[in-house]
């Protein structure tokens, strides 16, 4: 079987930034565990399948990390999002139907996209294991979602930059996915994220923690909107702006390959 493969770099404004996801159509939706050992294969944080969908949205769209299927995954669908909406110039959005993050919507928004997701608001909870595994013994403070992401606010960008994890440490807490921020210096916000449990132990740009991060940092900077830097190796910029029950998430895309997947 020869399935079509698109590579995109999520929230990059070039190539080799950002956060690569594979998107992959297909008319209708394969074995779990042959989507499972494609996402493996991959080995990218994320691998996107799309099928065809009828009623309120366009496409339905799951995620899948090189371990496991995930509840939510932004940087995956602005990627699927880009596929589908440079295949059809004519078209103005797009929206993808998911199993369990609702109706999920990608638009054109200058020379990038403008997507919605669920707004996570998390609450104030005591974290010591995931200090502990962060090598922190305090923080500004800490909340948590039962979504299963956990935030951790500190000081300042040194603080989030200069974080050396325990990875096994993290992993032993399950698939939890942890975010640690603090105010920026070149933009309102700065973040890094962590999914060890996944799979994944330090993820470069992550849409999902921008659904914790956006209520979090609106209501803390007194406005609906701001900038955002996920500070990992490859690096991500974003534009976070909360809107009701939603966020809207800005960025870019580049598409980096495009060939066949061959399904044995």
């Amino acid at each position: 079987m020869r399935l079509p493969f698109t590579q995109v770099d999520a929230f990059a404004a070039e190539a080799f930034q950002g956060n690569p996801a594979a998107v992959i159509p297909l008319s209708a939706w394969l074995p779990d565990d042959t989507l499972q050992a494609i996402a493996e294969e991959n080995n990218l944080s994320e691998t996107a399948f799309i099928i065809p969908a009828d009623g309120d949205a366009d496409l339905e769209l799951r995620w899948f990390t090189p371990a496991v299927e995930v509840a939510l995954c932004g940087h995956a669908t602005l990627a699927s999002g880009h596929v589908v909406l440079q295949s059809e110039p004519t078209r103005d959005k797009v929206t993808f139907r998911t199993r369990q993050a609702g109706l999920l919507e990608v638009a054109r928004d200058g020379i990038g996209y403008a997507m919605a997701l669920p707004a996570y608001r998390a609450e104030p909870r005591e974290l010591p294991a995931v200090l502990a595994g962060l090598g922190l013994t305090q923080a500004v403070e800490t909340r948590w979602h039962p979504g299963r992401y956990a935030l951790v606010v500190l000081d300042d960008e040194e603080a989030v930059r200069g974080l050396r994890p325990d990875f096994r440490a993290l992993a032993a807490e399950g698939d939890i996915l942890t975010i640690a921020t603090a105010p920026g210096r070149d933009t309102d916000v700065v973040s890094r994220v962590f999914a060890c449990g996944a799979g994944i132990d330090e993820d470069p740009v992550t849409g999902s923690a921008h659904s914790v991060l956006t209520p979090y940092w609106t209501e803390r900077l007194g406005r609906d909107r701001f900038t955002a830097f996920q500070a990992s190796r490859r690096g991500g910029r974003l534009t976070c702006r909360a809107e009701g029950d939603r966020v809207v998430l800005g960025g870019q895309c580049v598409t980096v390959i495009e060939g066949t997947f061959l399904l044995p």
